[in-house]
């Protein structure tokens, strides 16, 4: 019976071997299944991030391209309207060189005063002045002139003051240039 036992446990330990080395091959499998579904997993994962990441930048430049067009419109618009009051200002500054009257002279300066005040408030400045050096970004030479008395590239007349708002020229000054 010794004989019959040692068989059956030599049965006994290859099978529960086999079962053994079976179950450790199924496991093998799930494992390697489970890490090939972790690797597809992260890899989405960082696309996704990716993804996501790339549209928040993308919505940040559109918001700063957005407020910079909005500035731009605004500035434009605000250099039109103040496009359409300059002449009115020009034929005050004119009026004056020839007015005859005091009570008119005095009437005109009072009304020209009050548009300059109001576009100083806006924040409009004038600039184009008689001795000031020529710039062609900012003044619009129309004539040149010999004068001793000034240097070369220097504005000799101002026909018409130049206007601007900060950085945007609203208007370029119309000159003579000295030679």
């Amino acid at each position: 019976m010794d004989e019959k036992n040692i068989n059956t446990e030599e049965v006994v330990s290859e099978e529960t071997a086999e079962t053994e080395a079976k179950a450790d091959k199924k496991e093998n499998k799930e494992i390697k299944k489970l890490k090939e579904q972790l690797e597809k997993a992260e890899t989405d994962l960082a696309a996704a991030n990716d993804k996501y990441l790339r549209m928040i930048a993308e919505y940040d430049n559109f918001r700063k391209r957005s407020a910079k067009e909005k500035e731009g419109a605004y500035a434009d618009a605000y250099a039109d309207a103040l496009s359409a009051i300059l002449p009115v200002i020009d034929n005050l500054e004119r009026a004056l060189m020839f007015s005859e009257g005091e009570a008119l002279t005095e009437g005109v300066k009072m009304t020209l005063k009050q548009f300059e005040d109001a576009l100083s408030r806006l924040g409009v400045e004038a600039f184009g002045a008689r001795g000031d050096a020529f710039d062609p970004h900012f003044h619009n030479a129309v004539m040149q002139v010999e004068d001793a008395e000034l240097e070369a590239g220097t504005i000799a007349e101002v026909f018409q003051k130049g206007y601007k708002k900060g950085d945007k020229i609203i208007r370029d000054a119309m000159v003579k240039v000295a030679n």
